[in-house]
């Protein structure tokens, strides 16, 4: 009388085949291990720090502004001592966290220096030489590039058209074409603010505390590196690209009707359904993990949070895998398939990398809840009391995903 077969040992069997199919697959062994060997020496190049300075350049000097002449002038026309006390004591970077002036003697230099055609040195002494390459001027000695990406332009009498109120007064705001619009529009209401201070005039308007203004957690001074930002994508990027490799196994084993010589054995449906899940979020696992420890992450407090994002993302683009591979009817087929489903599941990746809120309709996709857990854990110290929500939600979506997978698959196996 024969002993009754072990589901666990025939599945373990079907685990040997997988591995073995997977080990002669060399284009996807080749891909996943120049993409780990890729990630592990790019990743210490990355920047490893953010530099929050502004360098806004001026003309001309704030010091010419303000010379003694300039108040003589400004007393003979009608300027109160009070103004002339306050003309002394301005300082334009005063309680202006992040900023940074250069100050240069001309509108002609300061344009030149914005558009790239003059170069702006400081020496250890402070002084300004302005540089015109192309002339060949020579290299300052002592001296570090200053590159201001923004810069306001003072015209004559500025400081005396401002004391007796005459209109028309305007300063040009120059800019390098790569700066947003939210670095130009506050440069304009620094200028106006300048205008004000210099006449020696209250802003017309109160300002609130600035506490009253930051909604949500402000990041000014604690901004997330290139380095740090990259961590999770790179997580990310390697669990999404095991869908390819896992997709095509499962793809060649339905069209060469692999799976039908399969279940001539004492393997049922199940069976192969099972080792496919197992064998694909192992996959996926086994190289996010590989590369938690090459390009860290993981910490005493982080680790039990981490490793849950990571094994249901593994989970999550294991059921995308075996639903792709059950509907591809040939290569292409299933290329088009995976790009259909993987590259609208790309965008949380890459909205780590700009600051904000996310918007609605990316906070929809399956893969966010699983890619802000990641970037809350590695980047901001977030706990399992600030995710509950973010694993929750991809519960909903990984139970939807894999279920569509199995049933796909299932069908597709007992229709051959």
């Amino acid at each position: 009388m024969s002993s009754p077969i072990s589901r666990p040992a025939v599945v373990g069997a079907l685990l040997k085949k997988e591995l073995k199919a997977y080990s002669r697959d060399k284009l996807y062994l080749f891909l996943t291990a120049l993409t780990l060997v890729a990630i592990a020496i790019m990743f210490p190049f990355l920047p490893d720090s953010v530099d929050e300075t502004i360098t806004l350049a001026v003309s001309p000097p704030i010091e010419k502004l303000l010379t003694e002449g300039a108040q003589e002038l400004v007393e003979t026309q009608g300027a109160t001592q009070e103004q002339l006390a306050g003309l002394g004591q301005v300082d334009l970077a005063e309680q202006q966290p992040g900023l940074e002036l250069l100050e240069l003697e001309t509108s002609e230099d300061l344009a030149g220096v914005i558009d790239g055609k003059l170069e702006a040195w400081r020496t250890d002494a402070g002084d300004v030489i302005v540089r015109d390459k192309a002339a060949g001027d020579p290299k300052p000695e002592n001296a570090t590039r200053v590159s201001p990406t923004v810069g306001i332009a003072f015209p004559e009498g500025f400081i005396s058209d401002l004391v007796n109120g005459r209109s028309g007064v305007t300063v040009t705001v120059y800019s390098d074409a790569g700066v947003p619009d939210e670095i130009r529009s506050a440069m304009e209401g620094f200028g106006r603010e300048t205008a004000y201070r210099l006449a020696g005039r209250d802003l017309p308007v109160t300002m609130p505390a600035e506490d009253q203004i930051v909604l949500g957690m402000d990041r000014v001074g604690d901004q997330a590196t290139l380095q740090e930002k990259t961590r999770p994508m790179m997580i990310f990027m390697v669990l999404l690209m095991e869908t390819f490799s896992m997709a095509s196994l499962v793809s060649t084993e339905v069209l060469q009707r692999t799976v039908t010589a399969v279940l001539v054995t004492p393997a049922k449906v199940g069976d192969f359904l099972a080792a496919k899940t197992i064998f694909g979020t192992m996959l996926a696992l086994t190289q996010g993990l590989i590369i938690l420890l090459v390009i860290g992450g993981l910490t005493s407090q982080n680790w039990s949070l981490l490793l849950t994002a990571v094994l249901m993302g593994a989970v999550m683009f294991t059921g995308v895998a075996l639903f792709v591979g059950a509907a591809g009817k040939d290569f292409l087929g299933q290329l088009f398939y995976a790009m259909v489903f993987l590259i609208p599941m790309i965008i949380p990746a890459f909205s780590v990398l700009f600051p904000g809120t996310a918007a609605t309709w990316v906070k929809i996709i399956p893969t966010y809840p699983i890619m802000n857990v990641l970037v809350g854990s590695t980047i901001y110290g977030s706990t399992w009391a600030d995710s509950w929500g973010s694993i929750g939600y991809a519960g909903v979506w990984l139970v939807f995903l894999y279920g569509a997978g199995l049933v796909a698959l299932k069908r597709k196996v007992e229709s051959l």
